[in-house]
Order: structure tokens, then C-alpha cells, then sequence
């Protein structure tokens, strides 16, 4: 079902490219619309490859309220990815890996649903066991796992354009398992991307886009 790389593109949504027509009825809120690369505050323009690529942190509550599931209360970071292509020819992220580098340089791809689900998943009765008469088990202590929600975040916004055509701007979600970095887990952290091609199979320089340039136009 995943495409075994690190980006986690799904053959489904791959086809469907960013939004369909039922991924808009899917949420009160549809996928943002993704603009220039180069209009967001963190970004890397190759200019002699004529490819733009952002990130866009979606760390604040009014920002996470498109989704279904507070990501950043369970410890991941929704990233938004937008990737301008302003060459004549196609590029292609069928084998991009698509890694949020940490300030401690930890390497952490993107999150697959059954990450948050695992991360999301609690014993009940605060995992208490309650003793039975032999030979019966002792009740609770059940994990508990998450409904739907998740899978149709996932469904619905994360990034799928494997191909990018010429002169067009494709967006999409990637999450990021930041449980563990501290209370501000963006600084000094980038996000790195490699094994981005072009038309020819020739891949294009990789792109690192500090996280701190989207803070420092947080508090301008």
C-alpha cells in the first residue's frame, strides 16, 4: 500500500495527484491553495534549475484547524510542502526523500498514519487490570486505537504530485514525529530534500530550507 520511500507518496493519491473532488467533501476544510514557492517565508530557489520549494509549519491551533486530529498536541508537526516548478520541462519526486533534519542533526522522515495511530493509542482504565476468577483474564487494560480520522487527514492532505509539470505549483501535507525536541522543535531545525529529477532522470541539487527563516518572520 506505501511506496517503500521515504516521502511515504501513496500509489492512490499519486493518481489523484493533491485534490480530488472527494477529498474536498471529505472535511469542512479543503486543502489549502498552494501558492509561488517563493512567496513563503522559508524556501530554496534553485535558479539555474528554475525549482522552488517551501515549507510552511503549521504550528499553531488556528493553522491545525483544517484537520481532524490536533497532530502537534500528540507530538507531530504537519508540515506544508509547496513545490514550483518554472522550467519548461516536468520534474519528477517519484523517489524524493523528504527528511525534517533536527538542530541535534536527526534524521526523521516523514510519518505514515499507523505512526500517529501507535503514537495516539492509550490503555484504558489507565491501563489498570482488573483480576478475574481463573481461568478468565484480567479485564481492561485493552489499547484503545483512534477511528478513521487519521487515515482521512492523510487521505485528504497529504502531499501526493509525484510529477510536477512546467510552470505549476503543487502543495500537500508531510508530518513529522517531534516528540522529544524540546518546546521549540523547529529551531535550528531545516527540512532537507534529495533525489528530486528533472525530465532526464538527472536528479537536481538538494534542497534544505531552514525552519528558522519561517520563526523569524513569525515575530516581524
Amino acid at each position: 500500500m506505501i511506496v517503500p520511500i521515504n516521502m511515504r507518496l501513496r500509489p492512490v493519491l499519486a493518481l489523484a495527484l493533491i485534490c480530488t473532488a472527494a477529498s474536498l467533501s471529505a472535511s469542512d476544510h479543503p486543502l489549502p491553495t498552494a501558492k509561488d514557492a517563493s512567496t513563503y517565508p522559508a524556501f530554496d530557489a534553485h535558479t539555474d534549475e528554475q525549482v522552488v520549494i517551501a515549507a510552511e509549519p503549521y504550528d499553531t491551533k488556528e493553522k491545525q484547524s483544517i484537520f481532524r486530529i490536533d497532530y502537534t498536541k500528540n507530538g507531530f508537526m504537519p508540515v506544508w510542502i509547496v513545490v514550483t516548478n518554472n522550467s519548461d520541462r516536468p520534474i519528477s519526486l517519484r523517489d524524493a526523500r523528504i527528511d525534517l533534519i533536527s538542530a541535534a542533526d536527526d534524521k526523521i522522515p516523514a510519518a505514515e498514519p499507523e505512526d500517529v495511530e501507535r503514537r495516539m493509542t492509550h490503555v484504558s482504565n489507565t491501563g489498570k487490570k482488573i483480576p478475574m476468577p481463573a481461568p478468565l483474564p484480567p479485564m481492561g487494560g485493552k489499547p484503545k486505537t483512534p477511528d478513521a480520522k487519521i487515515e482521512q487527514d492523510f487521505s485528504q492532505f497529504e502531499y501526493a504530485a509525484i510529477a510536477v509539470e512546467p510552470h505549476t505549483t503543487h502543495g500537500g501535507f508531510l508530518f513529522y514525529d517531534v516528540q522529544g525536541l524540546g518546546n521549540t522543535p523547529l529551531r535550528g531545525a531545516l527540512l532537507e530534500l534529495r533525489t528530486v529529477r528533472n525530465a532526464d532522470g538527472k536528479e537536481l541539487r538538494y534542497f534544505d530550507i531552514p525552519f528558522d527563516k519561517y520563526l523569524t518572520a513569525q515575530t516581524k
